[in-house]
């Protein structure tokens, strides 16, 4: 994996990128991608049947999802949009894992349409299954072991989190679906997100792995897979150090050899569902800077929004910055030795420190808060987001009207395909009825005023003239 020091470009050729291509728009490494995953693999390649069902929701794109598939990754879904696109990646069976909460019937019947593993997050799904159509021949189950253990501030607190079921319905929800003829049984759980020590992650394997032997002891159900969670993490900072996967493996290996095969019930196949992991460090978010503004503190206004990535104003997640200048002046920007106030008496932090911006009427709207850049960002410079690949572009919305960028894949020969173009103002308004709205209510008369309009400003009197009479009657009769 990638760290932050490992950027893949040279200056020049971000800035020529940037120029290529309008900003701002996310950049996906294809290869560091494949190295990835390539490097998990390895490290669990001591279990048959291992596979990584990636997170879809972290980068939901079909050009990421086929890189993945032949990569070996299965798809890890959250709800019936992901499972079918899937399904047209030519994803199948069991290497689909749908994992929901709050499931509409509908999506179900997708995932069983599918052949995919249903796991399970609420033991009342058992019984709501059972009478709607039917379970499946495999069911696993989200376990939520509440104060059991902690979370952390992207996954919370387990004992608060919405997901999961707890120990006692564990136990009940696999007694009833052996009673209605449930064959097969998997167990899943996650209560770590974005995770860089090692012993947490092994700790949730010894957990799982015991109630492996428990849930037998008790109900005599033979767990066959156990699915550890994603929550491998990745150095959002520049101090932070690569998580060492080979570890994680060997230390599962270790615990699956004692707690597993020791006790009679190997074989368990063993799968994680890693999506930040796989494509956080390739993807970058890619702006240029726009506006300064000296007020209290000084402000770098970027062409990129929250809508564009909304971890850091969502819940203040750091994503590092590096500013690449681009001495060319930019005929729609500000001049780059332009005049900018001086703010030296109301400043209220340090002289070389910023607030990175975007431009949404919200004052969550930052990238950056008291931050420490590597250059002075002038109008022109390029502003590359770090670590972007995952819950970036998947997690965009529209407000302001703010128009979701393009994604573009970086490849090992150095092209870059276009995965994703950019929203226009079409796709935005698209959903809407314009002309419906103009003539909305009973009489038209807003239908003709905004006629009158247009052809006031077109001087044709005439018509303008008629128009304004059969308001002016419309008008009447409604009195």
């Amino acid at each position: 994996m990638p760290k932050i020091q490992d950027f893949p470009w040279t200056d020049q050729e971000i800035v020529n990128l940037a120029s290529e291509f309008p900003t701002p728009f996310h950049l996906y490494h294809e290869q560091n991608i494949r190295e990835t995953v390539r490097g998990l693999n390895k490290a669990f390649s001591w279990c048959p049947g291992f596979r990584n069902h990636f997170a879809v929701k972290a980068t939901p794109n079909p050009y990421i999802m086929q890189i993945l598939r032949e990569e070996g990754c299965g798809t890890d879904c959250s709800s019936g949009t992901e499972l079918i696109l899937s399904e047209k990646m030519g994803y199948v069976g069991e290497e689909i894992m749908f994992t929901s909460n709050n499931t509409p019937v509908n999506e179900y019947k997708k995932a069983m349409e599918l052949g995919a593993v249903i796991n399970l997050d609420d033991i009342s799904h058992v019984e709501f299954l059972h009478q709607k159509m039917g379970l499946p021949e495999m069911v696993s189950f989200r376990f939520n072991p509440g104060p059991g253990r902690t979370g952390n501030v992207l996954i919370g607190d387990p004992k608060e989190a919405k997901f999961g079921t707890t120990l006692a319905q564990l136990m009940e929800g696999y007694r009833l679906c052996k009673e209605y003829g449930v064959k097969r049984f998997g167990l899943h759980t996650m209560v770590v997100s974005n995770c860089l020590n090692p012993e947490e992650l092994l700790e949730t394997a010894r957990m799982l792995f015991t109630l492996v032997e428990k849930i037998n002891e008790q109900l005599g159900i033979r767990i066959e897979m156990v699915n550890l969670g994603g929550g491998i993490g990745i150095p959002y900072r520049p101090e932070e150090q690569v998580i060492d996967v080979a570890a994680v493996g060997a230390g599962v290996h270790k615990l699956y050899k004692e707690l597993i095969e020791d006790k009679g019930f190997a074989p368990l196949r063993v799968v994680m569902e890693c999506g930040r992991y796989i494509t956080g460090p390739a993807g970058f978010l890619v702006s240029r800077v726009v506006h300064r503004k000296r007020i209290y503190k000084n402000y770098v206004g970027v062409d990129a929004c929250m809508a564009n990535l909304m971890r850091p104003g969502m819940y203040g997640a750091y994503h590092h910055i590096s500013i690449f200048r681009d001495d060319k002046q930019h005929s729609h920007l500000p001049g780059r030795n332009g005049n900018i106030p001086d703010n030296s008496q109301d400043l209220i932090i340090n002289p070389g420190v910023f607030d990175v911006v975007g431009g949404l009427c919200e004052n969550n709207d930052k990238f950056a808060i008291d931050r420490e850049l590597n250059l002075e960002p002038m109008p022109g410079d390029v502003a590359v987001i770090h670590d972007s690949g995952a819950h970036g572009h998947s997690m965009g919305f529209n407000y302001n009207g703010k128009l979701r960028s393009a994604e573009y894949l970086y490849r090992p020969d150095k092209s870059v395909v276009t995965i994703r173009r950019a929203e226009t103002l079409d796709d935005h308004f698209g959903t809407l009825d314009f002309t419906g709205a103009q003539t909305f209510g009973s009489s038209g008369i807003a239908c003709l005023l905004i006629k009158a309009r247009a052809l006031a400003t077109g001087k044709n009197i005439l018509s303008l003239a008629l128009l304004a009479g059969g308001c002016m009657a419309a008008m009447r009769l409604r009195r």
